[in-house]
């Protein structure tokens, strides 16, 4: 299979939301209005195409962000179905880096709810341009406007409501369309397939022209072209004001709105002709920023085939046993069977396999173009976050950023055999998630693993079983601290040993001293080169930040701490960059005992919707975590309640919630900083 598609007929796009808001429902409509699946999958049965995993099926949720791609109107829609679980961020921020548009799914009764918003605001960050789908408003307490509200409210948007529902609740029968001014039904027997545009019912008619006035001047307040329409009273075609609308959506300064409910097959085809009409292809976004990896001189990457190769790893999978990595191609082209080099490892690596992703479906093609998100086998040793490209015109995209692990726990292999295994199962799910991290207990021995929050590593520890079937006993989960100091403290060491024949010297004397929180760790020389010549002092910085990854209390990496180099002594010819290191390292060691240390817990946000009846025993027993209450506001009839709380305090927290509000209070927590608990 050869390209087909243009550049400006492809869209690269994510659905993004809070847990339960429908996201993995809507795309199974897609998939199912699109041709790509012959048959609904729900979630709620286990059944949806994009939870393939058996751990998302069994517990009805996304963990690891699907790709697959689909035709709608001559379209190519890449479309990537993400996590909303606050543990699988990752998932949700590595999709956004790599896309070009994405859907916000809102649920019509709970409207813009805390992961929502997180996953917003990182969308924001890579600059993506959104539209919105309210869904679910065939739900008791189902609310459109307030919905639009809270969007204005908390997410800063500027929210365009193009559709207006027909009905609400369980008398959701369809949708206004604003901009050409029809109301569509859905046929309940052919599962929303079929739907028809109607005129609009008499009594809907004055509602509709007030909003559609609405829509009239909030684009003209964003475009020049629909501005100088709307001033000249002219009657404003619909081609134009969609024209209008694309434009104000790239550009971020709207955000369409679109409703429906996708369980109830009502609203799919509109937001699948959104998607087309006013998300951006790769063509229409701006060129994609790197550098050269040897100048260092900044270059930029069109979305265009004939281009020189630059191309992002986003996500590393593996497959029965064999590597496939995602990657999106922002320009040039790929071509199976062939070179490509990865400028961070400054190897080659060989493309085997390029193919075209579904789900965990995969379909075999030649090439692939700008614009592309397709799967690679044949990368050994490339991971995720790096760069391919052609040797001739070498190009380092921007890196990915990834969240610390906030939570540990022990596991132990059941038998000997599970012993050899473990190993190379960690090594695999270390190369899907740079967020999980694995490290021995240098004191017991045991094998640590970090992640996220506890849903992470249990389904980390699930997948061992299921996948791999390694047995292991798990340990409970700890908490990852950090260290810092108190006061200021110096100290001096000296190195001066015989190695293999040659003597190494080397004197560092160091201060350091505590900064305030947030600020991370600083290096800095108070030192002249007539005491300590420069060619050593970054064999001195090395020294010092190594020594800082492992604190002298009780082993935790270190934080919020300045090293000042304030002398030492240097000896012509005994001098040496390892003296250095070392000495460096030892003086900061016994400078970070002196400085009174002590532990930082990690202080995570918490976010709690109860009814109001049991805000009480809510706060009590937040109290009782040591939890800090930020704010208490009603919202659509009940409590939501902000904290700080330290995670340490927080475990089990989901049983207690449910004790204290009869089962009806729901919370989600995410980190924030670490500090004093």
């Amino acid at each position: 299979m050869n390209r087909k598609h243009k550049i400006n007929t492809i869209r690269n796009i994510g659905i993004i939301a809070h847990i339960d808001a429908g996201k993995t429902t809507v795309t199974e409509r897609i998939l199912y209005y699109t041709g790509r699946s012959h048959k609904i999958g729900e979630v709620h049965n286990g059944e949806a195409v994009m939870d393939w995993m058996p751990d998302e099926q069994e517990r009805g949720i996304t963990i690891t962000s699907a790709v697959t791609t689909c035709l709608w109107e001559g379209t190519e829609i890449h479309i990537i179905d993400t996590p909303g679980h606050v543990d699988f961020t990752i998932e949700v921020e590595r999709s956004l880096r790599v896309l070009d548009g994405a859907i916000g799914v809102f649920c019509a009764v709970g409207g813009v709810e805390p992961q929502s918003e997180t996953v917003w605001r990182q969308a924001d960050k890579y600059l993506v341009p959104k539209i919105a789908f309210i869904n679910k408003l065939d739900r008791v307490g189902a609310n459109f406007l307030g919905t639009i509200e809270m969007m204005k409210a908390r997410l800063n948007a500027n929210p365009l409501a193009l559709q207006l529902p027909v009905g609400s609740e369980e008398d959701f029968a369809g949708v206004i369309d604003l901009i050409h001014m029809k109301q569509i039904i859905w046929d309940a027997d052919t599962l929303g397939a079929v739907y028809t545009a109607e005129d609009i019912s008499p009594d809907l008619m004055e509602t509709a022209q007030e909003y559609r006035e609405k829509v009239i001047e909030t684009v003209a307040e964003v475009d020049d072209e629909i501005m100088e329409a709307y001033l000249s009273e002219a009657p404003i075609a619909a081609e134009k004001l969609l024209a209008g609308i694309r434009r104000a959506t790239i550009n971020l300064k709207l955000v369409p709105v679109l409703c429906g409910s996708a369980l109830k097959n009502k609203g799919i085809q509109p937001l699948l002709d959104g998607i087309v009409g006013f998300l951006p292809s790769p063509a229409d976004v701006p060129p994609v920023k790197g550098i050269h990896p040897e100048t260092g001189e900044a270059l930029e990457c069109r979305a265009n085939d004939k281009d020189p190769l630059a191309a992002l790893i986003f996500k590393v999978s593996m497959m029965e046993g064999r590597k496939l990595s995602f990657i999106r191609i922002y320009s040039g082209t790929i071509k199976a069977g062939t070179d490509v080099y990865n400028p961070s490892r400054k190897m080659k690596e060989k493309l085997a396999r390029i193919l075209m992703i579904h789900a965990n479906k995969r379909e075999r093609i030649d090439n692939a173009g700008a614009g592309s998100i397709v799967g690679i086998v044949g990368l050994k040793e490339s991971s995720t976050g790096e760069t391919l490209c052609s040797t001739d015109h070498p190009i380092l995209l921007e890196k990915m950023e990834f969240d610390e692990p906030v939570i540990s726990v022990a596991v132990e292999p059941k038998t000997h055999a599970d012993q050899e295994k473990l190993d190379q199962v960690l090594a695999k799910f270390m190369a899907e998630d740079p967020t999980l991290k694995v490290r021995t207990d240098e004191d017991t021995g045991q094998t640590i693993l970090s992640g996220m929050g506890e849903l992470h590593l249990e389904i980390i520890t699930s997948r061992m079983q299921r996948e791999f079937k390694t047995s292991v006993n798990i340990g409970k989960p700890q908490v990852v601290y950090r260290e810092t100091i108190d006061t200021e403290a110096e100290a001096s060491a000296i190195f001066d040993k015989e190695i293999a024949g040659q003597r190494h010297f080397g004197q560092v004397t160091l201060r350091l001293k505590p900064v305030a929180r947030g600020t991370g760790n600083r290096f800095k020389i108070e030192v002249t080169g007539a005491i300590i010549p420069e060619v050593f002092i970054p064999a001195i910085e090395k020294g010092v930040m190594e020594s800082l990854e492992s604190g002298g209390f009780m082993g935790y990496p270190v934080i919020d701490v300045e090293a000042v180099l304030t002398g030492g002594s240097y000896k012509e010819s005994l001098s040496t960059e390892l003296a250095y290191t070392v000495s460096a390292s030892m003086a900061c060691k016994e400078a970070l005992l002196k400085g009174a240390p002590f532990l930082l817990d990690p202080i995570m946000d918490v976010e709690i919707l109860v009814p109001e009846s049991f805000v009480g025993d809510v706060i009590a027993d937040l109290n009782s975590r040591n939890g800090k209450i930020e704010s208490i506001k009603p919202k659509m009839g009940i409590k939501m309640i902000k904290a700080t709380v330290p995670l340490a305090r927080m475990f089990g927290y989901s049983t207690s919630l449910r004790s204290a509000s009869q089962g009806r209070g729901t919370f989600s927590m995410q980190f924030s900083h670490f500090d004093r608990s």
